[in-house]
């Protein structure tokens, strides 16, 4: 009977048994064969990144290029030159240097009010109008 169940189950019972933790069949050249996968892997990294590298110092020659012929600045010079004014600026002083004010704050507030005001006129009636304008 138990020879007509493994026949019945053909090659079934050898998977069975790996799924119950029975002994596996190892590949003795699998370990070797994952670290050539492994190194393979990191040399066509190592390559993509090389690539990447020489595109970008060509892309940066480029960009030099354009830089020099319209005298544009790179921006971290931009910015190390804006931080040596900020510093020769607050040099003698003890406190910390004020912030910039940024454009159309506190540039006009006066006619705004005065808009203001002479849009409440027009809304009064004749005789206060003119009283306020006065």
């Amino acid at each position: 009977m138990e020879f007509v169940m493994k026949q019945a189950l053909g090659g079934a019972t050898k998977d069975m048994g790996k799924m119950l933790g029975g002994d596996e069949e190892k590949d003795p050249d699998a370990a070797k064969k994952e670290e050539e996968r492994q190194e393979a892997l990191r040399q066509e990294e190592e390559e993509r990144k090389a690539k990447y590298a020489k595109m970008e110092a060509e892309r940066e020659v480029m960009r030099q290029g354009i830089r020099d012929k319209y005298g544009i600045k790179k921006k971290e010079e931009r910015e190390a030159e804006a931080q040596a004014a900020m510093e020769a600026n607050s040099e003698g002083s003890l406190t910390r240097p004020k912030k910039a004010i940024p454009p159309g704050c506190g540039d006009e507030p006066e006619e705004e009010d005065e808009s203001i005001l002479d849009t409440v006129i027009k809304y009064l009636p004749g005789p206060l109008q003119d009283i306020f304008k006065k």
